[in-house]
């Protein structure tokens, strides 16, 4: 659905207030993601699963994620945005209990599909309206919705932290986290964009491959989740085991990294509205090298530590903006939103292991070099973006304006 095919025109203030309640949601989806992530130790003891097996099982989320996605836009467009974000996200939320009731292998498998499928459907549908409400409000705030699912994230993760400090059963942590957040998640809900498609409007495929465009985009997407991938989830082992640091400073610097892209992301729309994506992801894009280069040639904990802080920095907004891309590269945002998601998804799918195989064959040195590599990927590639930069779009509107032969 776009501007063009909705029925109803919206004021100003509804749009501002649209901006508030789609952050909201953001936040919410965040939050499961938190709360799920720190509990994941007791759910592998209560599955009785061996640490292989769980790497197998946490590979069915993004699995899940990946098959659903195209579905998102045949559930928008039959339901409306506001009724399918309302559905899918309350599916999202309640589905956050089920990795805790999982009692073997099997069982977990098909509850983290299912978790997966879920969260692929809602981020989706509130990435497009996402970058609905950017378009009406005509300025960047993509960066700032995803900053807030960090901030989401960093809540459910301490809500998780003390929960499994204080001892408490994960099955009765997450129905209670899912209740609260699927409520809240309504309320917000209330306030979103009410975006429906015309009657005669030709609903989109249930199941179809992603534009070509999409494909680009999510390239870039790809480097930057990559790169963030790798650095969350081996950034504490490489200053334990390459740099010698203790337990205590090598955790901090994976927190640190975190804490990294969730201001980038909150402060990054002033950055793109004054330099536009282009710019802003090119310059993000040396950065992330110089960061990464920091990293590889460190010879003690600090360096390397601002060597993962410029990398967090420089890609922060790199995957809002390909969302932001995505949803005006065709006809179907939510086709080519859940395309550039598909491969962001795989992208963080695949980082983790693809570090430590390469770790395994030759060094951690060696697959931070190459995620250098990949985030120099962005000062190259960042020039797919200019479909969602404003600046440039503002430019060619008024060429066309100007062009046009007058009544």
């Amino acid at each position: 659905m776009t501007t063009d095919t909705t029925a109803k025109v919206f004021g100003i203030q509804e749009v501002r207030r649209a901006r508030y309640a789609v952050a909201a949601v953001f936040t919410v989806h965040g939050a499961v993601t938190g709360s799920f992530a720190t509990r994941v130790p007791w759910i592998q003891d209560h599955a009785g699963v061996s640490a292989g097996q769980l790497g197998i099982a946490l590979a069915f989320p993004a699995i899940g994620a990946s098959l659903a996605m195209p579905l998102a836009g045949a559930v928008s467009h039959r339901f409306g945005a506001r009724t399918a974000l309302r559905g899918l996200l309350a599916l999202w939320t309640l589905a956050l209990i089920l990795p805790s009731l999982a009692p073997s292998l099997l069982t977990l498998c098909a509850a983290l599909f299912l978790y997966g499928a879920s969260a692929g459907m809602s981020d989706v549908a509130m990435n497009a309206l996402g970058v609905e409400v950017e378009n009406r409000l005509n300025k960047s705030i993509m960066s700032g919705l995803h900053g807030m699912w960090s901030v989401g994230a960093l809540i459910g993760s301490a809500a998780g932290t003390v929960a499994a400090h204080l001892g408490a059963d994960a099955r009765l942590h997450h129905t209670i986290a899912a209740l609260v957040l699927t409520a809240l998640g309504l309320i917000a809900c209330q306030r979103v964009l009410d975006l429906r498609s015309e009657p005669d409007e030709e609903p989109p495929p249930r199941f179809a491959l992603p534009p070509k465009s999409a494909l680009i985009i999510g390239a870039v997407g790809f480097c930057a989740v990559f790169a963030e991938g790798a650095s969350l989830d081996w950034s504490a082992v490489y200053l334990r085991d390459v740099l010698d640091s203790s337990a205590g400073l090598a955790a901090a610097s994976t927190t640190a990294f975190a804490l990294t892209m969730a201001v980038a992301r909150i402060a990054g729309d002033r950055v793109v509205d004054r330099f536009g994506a282009v710019r802003t992801v090119r310059t993000g894009g040396v950065l992330a090298t110089i960061g990464g280069v920091m990293v590889v040639t460190a010879p003690n904990a600090a360096l390397a530590m601002s060597g993962f802080g410029l990398m967090g920095l420089g890609i922060a907004v790199v995957v809002p903006l390909a969302f932001a891309a995505a949803g005006r590269s065709g006809p179907n945002p939510s086709q080519a939103i859940a395309g550039v998601a598909t491969i962001t998804y795989t992208s963080g799918l695949i980082a983790p292991s693809a570090i430590g195989s390469l770790a395994e064959a030759t060094s951690l040195v060696v697959s931070f070099g190459v995620v250098s590599v990949l985030a120099f990927g962005l000062v190259l590639g960042a020039g797919v973006l200019r479909a969602g930069d404003r600046k440039t779009v503002a430019g060619s509107d008024a060429t066309s304006r100007a062009a046009a032969p007058r009544p």
